[in-house]
C-alpha cells in the first residue's frame, strides 16, 4: 500500500513540475512578445529549474556530494586476488587486472 502512495505523490509532484514550469513559459511568452527573446528565456527558465529539481532530489536521498553527473571520485579498486585496494589498470602488488569496484 506504501508504494502506491508514493507513486501517486510522484505522479502528482511531476504533474505540479510540468503545471509549474509551463506556466512560467506562458507568461514568459506573453510578456515578451519577440520570439527570438522569448524562447531562449523559457529555454534558460526549463534548464534552471531541471537543475533544481534535480538538487532538490538529490538532497533528499542524500547525494548532494557527487558531481554533475554523478559520478563520486571516492570510488576505489580492490584487487580480487590480493585484495589490495588501488586506482590502476591492473594491481600494483601482484599484477591482476581482475578488480571489485569499492567505495
Amino acid at each position: 500500500m506504501s508504494d502506491i502512495n508514493n507513486n501517486k505523490n510522484f505522479l502528482l509532484q511531476q504533474f505540479m513540475w510540468i503545471g509549474i514550469s509551463l506556466g512560467i513559459s506562458f507568461l514568459i511568452s506573453y510578456y515578451v512578445q519577440n520570439p527570438f527573446i522569448s524562447i531562449p528565456i523559457i529555454i534558460l527558465i526549463f534548464i534552471l529549474l531541471s537543475f533544481y529539481m534535480r538538487n532538490r532530489a538529490m538532497r533528499k536521498f542524500g547525494l548532494s556530494g557527487q558531481t554533475m553527473f554523478g559520478a563520486n571520485n571516492s570510488v576505489n579498486y580492490y584487487c580480487m586476488s590480493c585484495g589490495t585496494k588501488h586506482n590502476q589498470h591492473s594491481c600494483p602488488r601482484c599484477g591482476s587486472k581482475m578488480k571489485r569496484v569499492g567505495t
